[in-house]
């Protein structure tokens, strides 16, 4: 007798069993015949199979072992005698087929635990995205897409350089869910996948965007473009885009780079660009377009929307130009110019601001709009309630600071510290860079002659100025909305400003620590892809009318984990089977929300021999 490993596939899926065979003459020589199915359960190491068919044999025909049988060969053999409904005994377990193997329950163990459900749902959501289709159609070797997937999948649920990325994959069941061997996985590696993909993030952008389209039903008649800053750990001499500029974090002691983002009005990324860190956010908007073209086609009769550091003559035209329209909040001057109406108390039309889905806590608004043309153009002017409050405070706040610094610079000036008068008027040059809100009120001069700093309020200017406080302007080519439509279709864009607070946090966008420039795109790149999971996954829930957070997701899931259950035999062998643990209720929940399977991985069972 012996053992028999057969596989068979039916309708592509591949049934693996063990059969206790023996070979008999007969009129037509030797043939196999099948005593009995062991089930699809390996029944010892293979280079055991023979030793145990020989003892299963003599133990059929009645024959006494020294040492006596153990329970394991007990069970096959009365399987055999009492044919496939052999019932199992106490302390066995049996396989699906009917295969049983005696186990000691006082040894059972689990090991290797590792964390499955955030990774299980962003490597199902990256592949609804087809992110990994999009990849191999690039050229990228099946390693490459899961690296890729990898570093991607570290943004989205824990961020970490591409140094200590390695680690947090050891500690994660994404190799047994990628069904890949990253046990020894070195950062170098990690760096050349950057590499590999730097020129390929235009076409990824593209293909993912137009995937999105068709798997979320999106349109596109509104885009929205915003930039931000995003800083540098070290000086990044080898980076020419690392400059120093206007700091949306705060850190002006540190070098940065610009990214603008395009959104469309459901929060799906089209487009973005990294550009120099000094970069003034007016001159990238013809920059960015071109790139939004590139990625979306030429898409004539979109709304591009865009903030009052945008909203330039020379931005507009570039709008125009491309044959798309224009919804901006108007500059300051436009703002003062329409102070008559602002003070008057007619036409005013009250709407409630709704809080966002993606920002439950936000609270409920009264805005006041009014309707206003002026040749070809409609302008929207708005008195928020919640604004008022606000713009007084940040005005009065900018107040004192200008004061402060004016007296220190005075200061100076007396005390002999500063007397180059070109450079004293670069100071204050400087001052009404740093404080456009304010300076504007203020007269500020050298007096040569006394050798002293002087400057004086403009009263009437801060005058109208706490007159606006909550006020502002809305400006648009478009003739066929209503009033309410425009300013619901320009609070859109705080879309945006939310994009750019998950990707720095928490997908770990700041600060940078490559120091080269593509890589630093890059970089920049994969929390992007990042953030396209994030919003198809919020998207999923939001479409269900639940308001919830990727964060809170995350936490949750937590606790779906695989494990390697360890069994030992009676026999002196030992079954390990490598599964996912059973999904407790909210787990359950969440994968029916995003349409994925509930099964992380399939079990794959080993055997080996039990440790002295």
């Amino acid at each position: 007798m012996y053992i028999r490993r057969t596989t068979k596939t039916h309708k592509g899926k591949s049934y693996t069993n063990y059969l206790l065979v023996e070979s008999v003459h007969t009129p037509k020589g030797p043939r196999q015949r099948i005593i009995c199915s062991l089930g699809s359960l390996a029944p010892a190491p293979r280079d055991q199979w023979l030793s145990l068919a020989h003892r299963l044999e003599a133990s059929l025909e009645g024959q006494a072992s020294l040492p006596p049988a153990d329970a394991q060969l007990e069970a096959l053999a009365e399987r055999t005698r009492r044919g496939p409904k052999a019932r199992t005994e106490p302390g066995a377990t049996r396989a699906r087929t009917g295969a049983t193997i005696a186990v000691d329950p006082e040894r059972v163990t689990v090991e290797e635990a590792r964390e499955a459900g955030p990774v299980h749902v962003g490597h199902q959501m990256w592949q609804q995205l087809g992110l990994g289709e999009i990849l191999s159609r690039a050229g990228f070797a099946e390693r490459a897409c899961q690296l890729s997937e990898a570093m991607t999948l570290n943004r989205l649920i824990f961020p970490l350089s591409e140094h200590a990325m390695p680690d947090w994959i050891g500690r994660t069941a994404l190799a047994d869910i990628l069904q890949a061997d990253l046990s020894a996985l070195h950062d170098d590696a990690l760096y050349r996948n950057l590499d590999r993909l730097h020129p390929n993030r235009e076409r990824v952008e593209r293909e993912l965007a137009e995937r999105e389209k068709t798997l979320f039903n999106l349109d596109d008649t509104v885009y929205l473009y915003d930039l931000t800053s995003t800083y540098f750990e070290g000086e990044a001499m080898s980076n020419p885009q690392a400059k120093r500029g206007y700091s949306r974090d705060k850190r002006p002691d540190r070098k940065q780079v610009m990214v603008g983002l395009v959104l469309d009005r459901e929060g799906f990324p089209k487009a973005h660009e990294v550009f120099d860190g000094n970069r003034q956010d007016r001159t990238t908007v013809a920059e960015m377009l071109g790139s939004l073209q590139k990625r979306t086609g030429a898409k004539p009769g979109a709304t591009v929307v865009v903030d009052r550091g945008m909203a330039y003559e020379e931005d507009l035209a570039a709008i125009r130009d491309r044959g798309y329209h224009y919804l901006v909040a108007g500059r300051q001057p436009e703002r003062n110019a329409w102070l008559a109406e602002f003070e008057s108390d007619n036409a005013w039309e009250e709407v409630i601001r709704t809080p966002s889905p993606r920002n439950p806590d936000q609270q409920k608004s009264r805005v006041w709009i009014k309707r206003r043309q002026k040749e070809n153009e409609v302008y929207i002017l708005c008195v928020s309630e919640g604004r008022q409050a606000k713009d007084r405070a940040i005005r009065e706040t900018h107040e004192q600071r200008l004061k402060k610094d004016l007296e220190r610079l005075a200061a100076r000036i007396a005390k002999g510290q500063l007397t180059d008068v070109k450079k004293i008027y670069q100071a204050i040059g400087r001052l009404q860079e740093r404080y456009p809100r304010v300076a504007r009120y203020y007269r500020m001069d050298y007096d040569r002659e006394q050798k002293r700093l002087t400057w004086e309020e403009d009263q009437e200017k801060k005058s109208v100025a706490a007159k606006l406080d909550g006020g502002y302007v809305l400006k648009t080519d478009r003739q066929d909305l209503t009033a309410d439509e425009i300013w619901r279709t320009y609070i859109l864009l705080t879309r945006v400003e939310a994009a750019f607070r998950a990707m720095k946090s928490p997908l770990g966008e700041r600060p940078i620590f490559h120091h080269l420039q593509n890589r630093t795109q890059t970089h920049i790149f994969l929390c992007v892809l990042a953030y396209h999971l994030l919003v198809a996954i919020e998207k999923r829930f939001l479409d269900q009318d639940v308001h919830t957070s990727w964060w809170t997701l995350r936490e949750q899931l937590r606790t779906h984990q695989v494990i390697t259950v360890v069994l030992p035999t009676a026999d002196g062998n030992v079954l390990k089977i490598r599964k996912a643990t059973t999904p407790e209720a909210i787990h359950r929940e969440i994968y029916s929300t995003l349409k994925i399977s509930a099964e992380v991985m399939k079990p794959v069972k080993s055997w080996s021999a039990l440790s002295p």
